[in-house]
């Protein structure tokens, strides 16, 4: 018995819909934008692979067009525009709608196009971001980059590459949902904005910078006298960790280095528990040789260094809160000018300012707080993201 043909559709399908979808070239739905009508006071628009479609003025501080702007494309809304240019985030290009504004001028070097009414715009931008027609597109490009940075793909050949596309209201269908759930990662991380913002704030307003002036906000129930002290007269043990990766096993303790505190899957090995989850870590050699880190219990790496402080004295996470709101005056002040790494004396030269106990551990619950609000909007907006993923790999051929 012959085998029966595969069915063209995708692995998750909204109810209702049963035809095959059918293969085209995208030339055979779309039709190129180019030039322009003159006006050139329009806004300057440019894609990022990461953003979507943004001002060149909110993405390089100004505008980029230079004598080049005469020659750039009116793009009006729902067309969309290829950036063929590499990058991290896609490697062959990306495809954006135009959406936010009504008419725009953009790059001569974009693939723009329209398509034909019988055809949904983000549908088609969703295709590419799926990366499922990145090897049509490799095998188009004739060598890795241009000089500018542009992968070399013609128009025509970028008209070449194939989809398989439902009947519009099937696309139509796709696209919302699309749409939604990018509009609940953008409301996500915008709360997230918020909430960072709001930390920031409170961090200048609840931490005393000079102890002959007390912070605009403090708390009521205790003493708001602040006092000043060098790190090293807070602290009872300090010291440089040594443990490398390659002198080890696998075992059962955390190996604690730059990578894992930035947040990397954890290693374990078999040395012995040398640093607590209420020391503090800073980052002592490298290019982000200052960084300040806290909550983590095993074995230190050679790069790092843990300050445990007096808990008779300081609050050892409300002492963190005030060197990590101050990491730019730690990179700029307290680092050695060439190969970057913390000045060996810098706990005895960085002061710390802090009030009674009580207010530090008050000060110390309410930032906590804040950080497990910050904690959950972003594993939120991981959450989405995988959501998105998983529509954008399930939903098309």
């Amino acid at each position: 018995m012959d085998k029966k043909p595969e069915k063209l559709v995708p692995e998750v399908r909204f109810k209702g819909f049963t035809d095959d979808w059918e293969q085209r070239k995208l030339g055979e739905i779309s039709k190129r934008v180019r030039n322009n009508d003159g006006r050139m006071n329009l806004p300057l628009l440019t894609i990022s692979a990461r953003y979507g479609w943004m001002t060149q003025q909110s993405r390089f501080s100004a505008s980029i067009a230079g004598r080049e702007k005469k020659n750039y494309t009116l793009l009006k809304k729902h067309q969309l525009s290829y950036n063929h240019g590499n990058s991290k985030v896609a490697n062959y290009g990306t495809v954006y709608e135009l959406t936010d504004y009504d008419e725009a001028l953009v790059p001569k070097v974009y693939h723009s196009f329209s398509l034909t009414s019988e055809n949904s715009s983000k549908f088609i931008e969703s295709y590419f971001h799926t990366k499922k027609l990145d090897a049509q597109l490799r095998k188009f490009i004739a060598s890795t980059a241009r000089m500018d940075g542009l992968l070399n793909i013609s128009f025509d050949d970028f008209m070449k590459v194939k989809l398989f596309a439902p009947e519009r209201c099937e696309q139509s269908k796709i696209s919302r949902i699309i749409n939604l759930i990018e509009k609940l990662i953008t409301l996500q991380q915008r709360k997230l904005e918020i909430l960072i913002k709001l930390k920031q704030s409170f961090l200048t307003k609840i931490m005393a910078n000079n102890i002959d002036k007390n912070p605009e906000l403090y708390f009521n129930s205790a003493s708001i006298k602040w006092l000043k002290q060098e790190l090293s007269n807070l602290t009872i043990k300090e010291f440089k960790g040594n443990t490398k990766l390659n002198d080890t096993k696998t075992g059962k303790t955390e190996y604690l280095d730059a990578e894992r505190l930035n947040g990397n899957v954890p290693l374990f090995i078999d040395k012995p528990i040398n640093t607590l989850k209420s020391d503090i870590l800073i980052l002592w050699d490298g290019s982000k040789a200052g960084s300040v880190y806290y909550g983590f219990e095993g074995s230190l790496g050679s790069t790092l260094k843990a300050i445990r402080l007096n808990p008779k004295l300081v609050n050892s996470f409300f002492v963190y809160q005030q060197l990590k709101s101050k990491q730019d005056v730690i990179f700029n002040k307290y680092r050695t000018p060439n190969i970057p790494h913390v000045i060996k004396n810098f706990t005895k030269v960085y002061p710390i300012y802090f009030p009674s106990m009580a207010v530090q551990n008050k000060i110390a619950r309410f930032l906590g707080n804040l950080d497990t609000l910050i904690e959950i909007q972003q594993k939120s907006i991981k959450d989405h993201k995988v959501i998105k993923k998983y529509l954008l790999q399930k939903l098309f051929i």
